[in-house]
């Protein structure tokens, strides 16, 4: 049907876009102050950048990308995730040759074709940060505490955030080979995404949808045991480092991440409000990315936040966001020479900062009074043949009910006040 919006997608309409502002404009003055400068990238990127980046085991790239060929024959998706794009831009502008570290946010939509729910739509909107450059684990409580203090600002209440390492590369396939050994007996019993998962990758068995498959990873070994020295130091770190910042966490081994290119830190924040699509923020390190997309080796570390999730979480707790203020002055006029001077003093009122709005439709002067009252405008310009005759234009206060003459060459100074 032309007049429904596609499945999975959802319109933002005029009453309920205020909240959007009001989250976005709350993160970007946080990045702000972190020193984070916003980034933008296309909506659609080649098809090879998530393949290799966000990983060919991941549920991401099997089931949910929306990939097609271009007129050119190029394979081209529309983003399904933030990190990715930005990494591409950061080596496209050879922005590993500035100083470092290199600190990033964006305000992005993302596409991933997947069944609709709560907080999870095929379109769907993500905050989210990158810092490049930075190996030492201040980093990554920087960016975990960003996303602490945004969250406390915006006064949710019921978050616990959970961390764990996942590794690097050397120590992760000595887990992978536990792993393995562990799922041997099992294999036959996991469902076939699992099965093509076990011998490429089978961390990614810990994080399937499948309650059965769930069922079955019940005991597995952790990787939080087979970390190497590098691994565990940087872990610790992680945690003084979080300690010193007075960020609460929960160490949480079965966090995995539902993205290839982590490594070592990954963490998450959950609410027990939203059912079972409880993470509101997740992210992690992923060193070897930049590298893998073509860059010089850069370590990196980020996160993404998904809106619409965030906005359910605001919601469930109860937090009302401040609708936008109504419009300050509302020109009322009857006749054609009040309404020519009606919209000289309307674009006047506009150029002086005055949110002023006069009726389009040619309402008697009844039907502009209460379409004053609908818009919520605090006071009212009365124009007729009288008023401009005595040079003195009425000025009405909506809330209550007073009414007084302001001479014509002063009402502007007096809206002004």
């Amino acid at each position: 049907m032309l007049t429904n919006a596609p499945k999975g997608t959802k319109d933002v309409m005029p009453d309920q876009v205020y909240k959007w502002h009001f989250v976005e404009k709350a993160f970007a003055d946080i990045c702000a102050k972190y020193g984070f400068k916003e980034v933008r990238t296309p909506s659609f990127e080649h098809t090879e950048l998530f393949t290799r980046g966000v990983g060919d085991t991941t549920d991401i790239v099997e089931k949910q990308m929306y990939t097609f060929e271009d007129y050119a024959k190029r394979s081209i998706t529309l983003k399904p995730e933030g990190t990715s794009p930005v990494v591409r831009a950061f080596v496209e502008h050879k922005q590993f040759a500035e100083v470092q570290p290199t600190k990033m946010y964006y305000v992005i939509p993302c596409f991933r074709y997947e069944k609709p729910q709560s907080g999870r739509l095929r379109e769907f909107h993500q905050l989210g940060i990158e810092v490049f450059g930075a190996a030492n684990m201040m980093a990554d409580a920087e960016v975990i505490c960003l996303a602490a203090d945004f969250l406390n600002l915006l006064n949710i209440q019921d978050l616990e955030l959970r961390i764990n390492s996942i590794g690097c590369p050397s120590c992760r396939e000595t887990y992978r080979t536990a792993l393995r050994e562990f799922l041997k007996p099992k294999y036959d019993q996991l469902c076939d995404t699992c099965k093509g998962r076990y011998e490429r990758n089978p961390m990614r068995i810990l994080d399937c949808k499948s309650e059965k498959c769930q069922e079955l990873v019940q005991g597995a070994p952790i990787m939080l045991d087979y970390l190497c020295e590098d691994c565990q130091e940087a872990f610790d770190q992680l945690q003084q480092n979080l300690q010193a910042m007075s960020v609460e966490y929960t160490v949480d081994p079965g966090i995995v991440r539902g993205l290839d290119y982590y490594t070592k830190t990954a963490f998450e924040f959950v609410s027990n409000k939203i059912g079972a699509q409880g993470t509101v923020c997740g992210g992690g390190r992923y060193d070897n990315l930049i590298e893998q997309l073509g860059g010089p080796a850069t370590p990196g570390v980020g996160f993404g936040l998904g809106v619409e999730r965030l906005l359910l979480t605001m919601e469930a707790n109860g937090i009302s966001i401040p609708e936008p203020e109504s419009a300050d002055v509302f020109i009322a006029v009857m006749g054609e020479s009040a309404r020519n001077y009606g919209l000289s003093l309307l674009r006047k009122l506009r150029q002086a900062g005055i949110k002023a709005e006069m009726d389009l439709l040619a309402r008697n002067f009844k039907g502009q009074f209460k379409y004053a009252d609908r818009i919520r405008a605090k006071y009212t310009v009365v124009i007729g043949d009288n008023e401009l005759q005595e040079g003195r234009l009425a000025l009405k206060n909506m809330a209550t009910s007073e009414q007084r003459q302001v001479p014509m060459d002063q009402i502007i100074e007096e809206l002004k006040k």
